[in-house]
């Protein structure tokens, strides 16, 4: 495993594990007891997953059975729109999400998506982090204008800005304007959530072939060789172990650029740009 360095000077794992879309609480404790004794030692999570509370037995019984120590883990979780009107809402958001994963502290805290009033959150989150309840603060699905104006204003520039990011979606333009700050990128849908036909990709496929790799190893390789950290996700067991098993290949300078080719230049998942998606984020946990 291949680690960066926070702007907090924290160290964290270049590739984690993501437990989006995991809703059944029984079923999600066993995928991070899984992901764990597998090797992930840095578990993303959100109060918006709605899965905080099984992300943290796993994580106890993952300790307890001695797979790890709590100082092991990078432990992310995420503040919703819903609790981003105020400062003292986020504040109390952070704690919320502390006493659901039975944690006196995470590693990371981000606030979820670029609406409400994302600079009092801010605040919030900050206030968080100088009491000792994060090690550290960022946002996720800040686009480059937002998120040059965020740095702009803030006195505690983000460590982390997690977005989409895959071989369909290259964002080369956010992530010069994340170095220009010295904000870690982090990729939620390394995989494209398996659209654009990721896993047979011939492009992805013939190169991995000289690897003895999967399309998929090799499009979360290119992340990660970009200085992205990736959080790929899955129930199963050998696909955890497949996506963990990028550390010893490098791709060349021409793979690379064979693989930032496919860019669409666009999300086909989500659209930060429209009016439509706001009010849809602002009512799917309300």
């Amino acid at each position: 495993m291949e680690y960066v360095t926070l702007n907090t000077g924290a160290n964290m794992p270049l590739e984690g594990f993501g437990v989006f879309q995991i809703p059944d609480l029984k079923e999600c404790e066993e995928v991070v007891y899984n992901a764990i004794k597998t090797g992930y030692r840095l578990l993303d999570t959100a109060a918006a997953y709605g899965n905080e509370e099984a992300v943290g037995k796993g994580v106890d019984r993952a300790i307890a059975d001695g797979f790890t120590t709590r100082e092991e883990l990078f432990i992310t979780t995420k503040v919703w729109v819903t609790d981003m009107k105020s400062e003292e809402a986020a504040y109390e958001a952070v704690k919320t999400s502390l006493k659901k994963l039975n944690m006196d502290y995470v590693d990371l805290i981000l606030l979820h998506q670029p609406m409400s009033d994302y600079f009092a959150a801010y605040r919030g989150i900050t206030k968080a982090y100088k009491e000792g309840l994060t090690k550290a603060i960022g946002v996720a699905n800040f686009y480059p204008a937002i998120l040059a104006n965020l740095c702009e204003t803030v006195d505690v520039i983000p460590a982390v800005n997690q977005i989409e990011l895959h071989p369909y979606f290259a964002q080369e333009a956010a992530l010069e304007n994340m170095k220009a700050y010295g904000i870690v990128p982090q990729a939620w849908g390394p995989l494209a959530e398996g659209k654009h036909g990721i896993f047979t990709d011939p492009v992805l496929t013939e190169i991995g072939k000289k690897y003895h790799k999967s399309a998929a190893q090799v499009a979360l390789k290119w992340n990660a060789q970009r200085g992205v950290s990736i959080i790929p996700k899955s129930v199963h067991v050998e696909r955890m172990l497949e996506n963990i098993d990028i550390w010893d290949f490098e791709l060349t300078d021409e793979e690379m650029a064979q693989i930032t080719a496919k860019d669409l230049g666009h999300s086909e998942i989500v659209s930060h740009d429209d009016p439509a998606f706001v009010k849809y984020i602002f009512n799917l946990h309300s």
